[in-house]
């Protein structure tokens, strides 16, 4: 089948009014990571079919276990299949990350984020009074690296390393070889794992490889968070999946699982086992669609002054590095000021990145070539 990911306008996402284009009413919307191309035909039809039957009520327990079986049928063709007995449906990926710092660390002990780093990563580990440890990664002009060195000197035992992958902002999918090196410093310093995997879905041209699942050392010490939401672009309707990869892991939150499980979505829940089990087709054509936008990107990029970018393996976001383009402290300001475009500051993204911008590329064509239009008028 193919799908149309050209039918909305600029005028039509205006009018939509979500967050990402009404707060900033006066510019293309480039700054939240969320899609533009619709969803897919199956995702829509089940909607519409349960508003329809009136069937919005309570999860009930037979369906969790189907749907989280079928994540793990999902995420299980990348790697080892998890064992759906330790899993939780959860809200938001970010709900995982919170359970991770509560219960899982040490009292009191950092969580070190490498950076660029999605930016609430930043943020939520101080709603629990912990400091966050910025690593900044190395970064060539054409590829990003974890700095392995400063990632050791980070980690203490008890703390918690924040593993985004692929890499929100910067497009990585991280190799074998980089997570197995992860894995030894974080069990030689006694740490744990937060895995982020919620961009698996999106993968461009790299390859997505479970760190959760790798060996049994990444089991015993990770817990991985992910979501239909990025990939099937239904972020709205909450709905994510929590793997607990060492079983005392998850013995030890199950008197608490029906709580931390009950706020997720009974749409979205199942609305994520649709995605998973009969939109495959969709999510593959729309991975081909991005890969061409991102690709448009790259050559703009490589053209304009002062401008320099990473090729993106996985996401659908770049991190644009604009220091020596002349535009101000923060460029995102200036570009939004001046070309009517809004990004997401680098600033958010880490400390030492204010003159990136992270720049969301889901969007149809027509729009995403009005946005590098009024962009390279100002360059």
């Amino acid at each position: 089948m193919t799908y149309s990911f050209d039918s909305k306008t600029l005028d039509v996402l205006l009018s939509e009014g979500s967050r990402k284009w009404s707060e900033y009413p006066d510019c293309i919307g480039m700054w939240v990571a969320e899609m533009d191309l619709g969803i897919a035909p199956e995702i829509r039809d089940y909607l519409i079919g349960e508003a329809q039957r009136g069937t919005l009520g309570y999860l009930p327990p037979q369906d969790s276990a189907k749907i989280l079986a079928s994540a793990a049928n999902w995420i299980g063709q990348f790697g080892e299949r998890p064992d759906p007995e330790q899993m939780l449906l959860i809200p938001e990926v970010l709900s995982g990350l919170r359970l991770a710092i509560s219960d899982f660390t040490a009292p009191g002990a950092p969580v070190v984020v490498p950076t660029p780093a999605y930016m609430p990563f930043l943020t939520i580990p101080g709603e629990f009074g912990r400091e966050v440890i910025q690593v900044p990664s190395l970064f060539d002009g054409a590829h990003w690296s974890l700095d392995f060195d400063a990632i050791e000197a980070a980690l203490s035992e008890g703390s918690l390393f924040v593993l985004c992958n692929p890499w929100n902002p910067v497009g990585r999918t991280l190799t074998r070889e980089e997570l197995l090196r992860i894995s030894e410093i974080v069990e030689r310093k006694g740490a744990r794992v937060f895995e982020d995997a919620i961009h698996s879905s999106i993968i461009i041209d790299g390859a997505y490889i479970p760190y959760g699942t790798l060996t049994p050392t990444t089991k015993a010490h990770t817990i991985t968070a992910f979501a239909a939401s990025k990939g099937w672009n239904i972020p709205g309707l909450k709905a994510a999946q929590l793997i607990f990869h060492n079983p005392d892991d998850a013995a030890a939150i199950a008197p608490r699982a029906s709580a931390i499980s009950s706020p997720t979505s009974t749409v979205g829940a199942r609305a994520a086992r649709i995605a998973f089990e009969e939109a495959g087709d969709w999510n593959r054509e729309v991975c081909t669609y991005l890969a061409e936008n991102l690709a448009l990107l790259e050559e703009r990029v490589a053209k304009w002054p002062g401008a320099r970018m990473a090729h993106v393996e996985g996401t659908y976001i770049a991190f644009i590095d604009f220091s020596q383009a002349g535009l101000g402290d923060d460029p995102a300001q200036t570009i939004r000021e001046r070309a009517k475009v809004a990004l997401t500051s680098g600033i958010a993204c880490g400390a030492g990145y204010g003159q990136f911008t992270r720049m969301i590329l889901a969007t149809p064509r027509a729009i995403v070539e009005e946005a590098l239009d009024r962009m390279e008028a100002i360059l």
